[in-house]
């Protein structure tokens, strides 16, 4: 029986792995509505509950805190027991977390279905496939990673015009129910293709390879499981700078519609039949989409650390521009989307440094602890800055902790972060990690 079981959750027939990457794209496109579609269910339910806009964020806070804080323990099992099974049973949260969310009357109902159902899901699958990525494509980290947190970013602009349509010609409720059978249906079939690497496994001509990408990124001799992890100076650092460089990529991803609203560009018609908003929600998934894979890319030839700077220096500019500039329809569509270009790139970026200095054994619990950043900056951009705007009467207190968190965290990056990250990787070597008991060596390069 147990064989059985064990056959059933790691196949002896592994699936391709570029195929498991396309099938944990699909997956993440069908959980990527419930973070960014959210914003333009916003208005429809504070209306229908007759409630203010700090609490209806809540349900997002919840969402992204459960998505996030349980992705370690999730991880973990993914670890121990492979994606395929996680991913499964995330599949079924997923599809509740919105049906629930059609049936809710009450804010305490829609907390309970979409923000604790559908960030339980969420958080399966985010974890699950992002951690696959790592172990299957240690010689593309950088570009596959992306790919996979890229769809996460992307999968909205694919479905914002027909659930758009349906929220004008029905209700909120509908539009819940309908789409949470769709994305719970498409996790469940992509979680039939995901397999972890088995024990020894490594890409071919992964000596060569190996050599050539430690001469670029900062890459560790060791596996450190999280404990060990928790116990190097990197980690808090990373911890740190991602709670800063999330909170300004979700105060833009759950208020943007709010923001519309306040300067009176929600309404305008632009082109192609749609809003300056909605065109605005689908630029902005799109590039959300493409940084992902393109800012992992680069970050493979020029190093983590260098390319967190670049970006964030440039995600800073944006917020300033847009700032300037958000009450002119084509400004606040063209600069919302460069924010979103410049700023996605972190959920490529950190869970590829995570691998980098702390190894693949644990890639997904180890970033799963990471994750939870996520979680601690939801509760500033969410109902922290709802608070803000409704107490000042203004966003403009919101943008400038913005452009002041993405200044910091690039500085950081490279004046810190760099050369703590390089004794990292030179401790390891040396066999003396910085702050941890007995690291668990890597057995044969590349051991999953």
């Amino acid at each position: 029986m147990a064989t059985q079981a064990s056959s059933l959750i790691h196949p002896s027939r592994i699936v391709n792995r570029w195929a498991q990457l396309v099938a944990g794209v699909f997956a993440m496109m069908a959980i990527a509505n419930l973070q960014y579609a959210w914003t333009i269910f916003v208005d429809p339910i504070r209306q229908h509950m007759h409630t203010t806009l700090v609490e209806v964020q809540w349900t997002i806070t919840l969402f992204i805190a459960l998505e996030t804080w349980l992705v370690p323990f999730e991880g973990y099992l993914v670890d121990r027991i492979g994606p395929r099974f996680m991913l499964g049973i995330g599949a079924f949260f997923v599809g509740l977390g919105w049906i629930g969310a059609g049936w809710a009357e009450s804010m305490h109902s829609l907390y309970i279905w979409y923000g604790v159902f559908g960030g339980i899901g969420a958080g399966m699958v985010y974890g699950g496939t992002i951690g696959n990525a790592l172990k299957w494509f240690p010689d593309h980290r950088g570009l596959c990673v992306g790919f996979t947190a890229g769809a996460y970013g992307v999968g909205t602009a694919v479905t914002i015009i027909p659930i758009t349509n349906m929220l004008k010609t029905g209700n909120y409720q509908h539009t819940f129910l309908v789409w949470g059978a769709i994305q719970g249906i498409v996790v469940l079939v992509a979680a039939l293709f995901l397999a972890k690497p088995p024990d020894g496994w490594t890409p071919p001509g992964w000596k060569e390879k190996e050599a050539l990408i430690k001469a670029r990124v900062q890459t560790s001799a060791r596996d450190l499981n999280p404990l060990q992890m928790l116990g190097q100076p990197s980690f808090y650092l990373i911890y740190v700078m991602l709670t800063m460089l999330a909170f300004g990529g979700i105060v833009v991803t759950v208020q943007l519609a709010p923001m519309a609203k306040s300067y009176h560009v929600d309404k305008i018609m632009v082109a192609f039949g749609m809003t300056a908003l909605t065109l605005a929600i689908e630029i902005d998934r799109v590039l959300n989409g493409l940084t992902r894979p393109f800012w992992g890319w680069i970050s493979d030839h020029i190093g983590r650390e260098n390319a967190i700077f670049t970006s964030f220096i440039l995600e800073a500019g944006a917020v300033f521009a847009l700032l300037q500039l958000i009450s002119h329809p084509i400004w606040f569509i063209v600069l919302s989307g460069l924010c979103f270009f410049a700023w996605g790139n972190i959920y490529s970026l950190f869970p590829s440094i995570t691998a980098d200095l702390f190894g693949r054994k644990w890639a997904t619990t180890n970033y799963g602890v990471v994750y939870t950043a996520k979680g601690l900056a939801t509760l500033f951009a969410a109902p922290g800055a709802a608070w803000l705007f409704e107490k000042t009467g203004s966003w403009t207190k919101v943008f400038w902790a913005m452009i002041a968190c993405d200044l910091i965290a690039a500085f950081m990056a490279l004046l810190w972060l760099k050369p703590l990250a390089a004794r990292t990787v030179k401790a390891s070597q040396s066999g003396s990690a910085e702050a941890v008991t007995s690291p668990t060596p890597i057995k044969a390069r590349g051991v999953a």
